[in-house]
């Protein structure tokens, strides 16, 4: 097993954004989640990356408690074990294209060792003749290509995506969710939340979050039913932890 949720919880006060989601990730795994806006996708997101601990419940990564590892293990394993693709590309608005995907090898000191692959990444994804740009000099499209190819550059045994085609027009978004899908073939098991059930669908394991527990898609009056309500504490940060990681840089910098 890769990664595991066991009944995680994540509450702010008394309101819960997640309560008792279990999940099970393991090598291959094309994962989709889908929900509506506020509903905790990001959240589980966070607790599976480890950028937040659940308030109940326990994250293992290969079989560990991640309670367990000290910041550094956490900060190697979101450097190498987990890929994440933001929303947002948050590229480094002062490095060039190739840079900004060794930015993870920079990180861990592996930046000669990783330039070829580097390059290899942006062939695959169509980028080469961009390699040398700064990123104010690309299409949103490019954009995330390049955060994508950042993602897989140290081979990630889990790719996190959220919302990996948002924004994109509809060829773009093909582009990124074929190669997105792709991946689960080489080894890689993804995770992707989503609001496009188009994509979610594809996915070989469908889950959505309603009421902030995470229910299979084999059930769809569930899902189109009227929820009742789950409060959600407006001053909880739920994009608080992936921001964290705009701390490498922005593509403002």
């Amino acid at each position: 097993m890769l990664l595991e949720a066991d009944c995680v919880s994540r509450r702010y006060g008394e309101e819960y954004i997640l309560k008792d989601v279990s999940l099970a990730i393991r090598p291959g795994d094309m994962v989709s989640i889908v929900g509506p806006s506020g509903c905790g996708k990001t959240t589980l997101l966070s607790l599976l990356s480890l950028l937040l601990d659940p308030t109940d419940g326990k994250v293992r990564v290969q079989g560990r408690d991640a309670k367990s590892f000290p910041d550094a293990e956490r900060s190697r394993l979101r450097n190498e074990f987990f890929g994440c693709v933001f929303q947002a590309a948050h590229l480094v608005g002062s490095l060039s294209v190739l840079d900004n995907v060794l930015v993870p090898a920079f990180l861990s000191g592996r930046a000669r060792e990783k330039r070829k692959a580097a390059g290899e990444l942006l062939e695959q994804l169509g980028l080469s003749a961009r390699a040398s740009h700064l990123p104010h000099m690309l299409s949103l499209g490019q954009k995330r290509r390049v955060a994508l190819a950042r993602a897989l550059l140290m081979r990630p045994a889990v790719i996190l995506a959220d919302e990996p085609t948002n924004d994109l027009d509809p060829r773009r978004a093909d582009q990124v969710a074929d190669f997105l899908l792709g991946l689960p073939s080489e080894g890689y098991a993804l995770v992707l939340v989503t609001h496009d059930q188009q994509l979610a669908a594809r996915a070989r394991k469908r889950w959505f979050i309603r009421e902030g527990q995470l229910h299979s898609d084999s059930d769809p009056h569930l899902y189109l039913r009227k929820p009742t309500v789950l409060k959600r504490n407006p001053e909880a940060p739920e994009h608080h932890g992936w921001a964290h990681l705009q701390a490498h840089g922005s593509e403002n910098v």
